[in-house]
């Protein structure tokens, strides 16, 4: 089943475009992988990054904010780095070149995702109260990239690193993980004291 993947908004992509042929930004320091890599680069597979601001518990789905994009930068058909692109009062705006764990993890949830036998539409899906991102595999393949509410038969996949007692790579309902997640961020119930 083919993704239905979201063209991003051309100035995101411009933006991209033009930090990829900046010398400066291309140095920073936590980026050798596009540093040293020989030949053209691309950016491809360009994700809406949500953000879930508040988890608590509800009948109802949570919301969240569109806050970015995200695209994977290739070479040679293997992603090297990822390009993040922020709204700014002035429109999509380049932010900052990346690499690291969850780039393999987002190249092997979409990989995985290619397989399902339902149409679906992949986003990102960052819950800072749990320092976790989640490839957020959309059931409405046609929803405008704004469209902000999980819907709770849509399907989670938390990229690694994923918090202690949430399994990484392991696609899951919104309605399975939520409760996880919830519990997660539940206080710690206090000790009786001693006697």
């Amino acid at each position: 089943m083919p993704l239905h993947v979201l063209p991003a908004p051309t100035p995101a992509l411009r933006s991209v475009l033009a930090a990829l042929g900046s010398p400066t930004a291309v140095s920073e320091e936590h980026t050798p992988a596009l540093r040293s890599v020989q030949g053209p680069v691309s950016p491809e597979s360009p994700l809406p990054v949500h953000v879930l601001d508040q988890i608590v518990p509800s009948t109802s789905p949570p919301c969240t904010r569109l806050a970015g994009w995200r695209f994977m930068i290739r070479s040679q058909a293997r992603s090297v780095a990822a390009a993040e692109v922020i709204l700014t009062p002035d429109g999509w705006t380049f932010s900052h070149f990346f690499e690291g764990p969850y780039l393999r993890s987002t190249d092997r949830a979409l990989r995985q995702a290619e397989s399902m036998s339902t149409p679906v539409q992949p986003r990102l899906l960052s819950i800072p109260e749990l320092y976790m991102l989640t490839l957020w595999l959309h059931g409405d393949p046609d929803a405008d990239a704004e469209c902000a509410t999980p819907l709770p038969s849509d399907i989670l996949v938390p990229l690694a690193p994923a918090p202690p007692g949430i399994a990484p790579d392991r696609p899951t309902r919104v309605a399975d993980l939520l409760p996880v997640m919830t519990l997660r961020l539940a206080p710690e119930p206090l000790l009786g004291s001693p006697a």
